[in-house]
């Protein structure tokens, strides 16, 4: 049994990527992500937390390990997907019952997005720092185009 299901939350912890061989096809690839979907209430002194609850999110896709290196710890995301009932045994053998979210999209939001494009920016200017193999415009000898007249 499944329902539909929208949240917005916070990554916990670095997201897991698995790939699954599946005989001579493609191998499915899998992303997984802890992720706290909270539930904020404004006050005076900012917004108080009333009630979240941490949720596993599972992400079947072909892009799922360049997706793997995209997501981080602490982004804020946006789940569209589907809950669903996951049963299984603990380490004593005892049933267990919990719900993952099995995603059909997951958004990144714009909230704490500032430190992931600082970061890429300091390895693009890096990157432009090291000098390049290039000869300076006068040493290339020009090209023409067209017909040339006679001088």
């Amino acid at each position: 049994m499944s329902t539909f299901f929208v949240g917005e939350g916070n990554i916990g912890s670095a997201p897991e990527f698995q790939e699954f061989p599946s005989g001579n096809d493609e191998p499915r690839r899998l992303l997984r992500l802890n992720v706290y979907f909270d539930n904020p209430v404004p006050r005076e002194s900012g917004y108080e937390d009333r009630g979240g609850y941490w949720a596993p999110v599972e992400l079947w896709h072909r892009e799922a390990e360049h997706w793997s290196t995209l997501y981080q710890k602490g982004m804020r995301v946006l789940v569209e997907g589907r809950t669903v009932r996951d049963e299984w045994e603990d380490s004593e053998d005892n049933a267990r019952v919990t719900f993952k979210i099995e995603a059909r999209r997951v958004g990144i939001l714009p909230h704490r997005v500032h430190s992931v494009v600082m970061r890429e920016r300091s390895s693009e200017a890096a990157a432009s720092a090291i000098p390049e193999q290039a000869s300076s415009p006068a040493s290339k000898p020009k090209k023409r185009r067209g017909p040339q007249s006679p001088e």
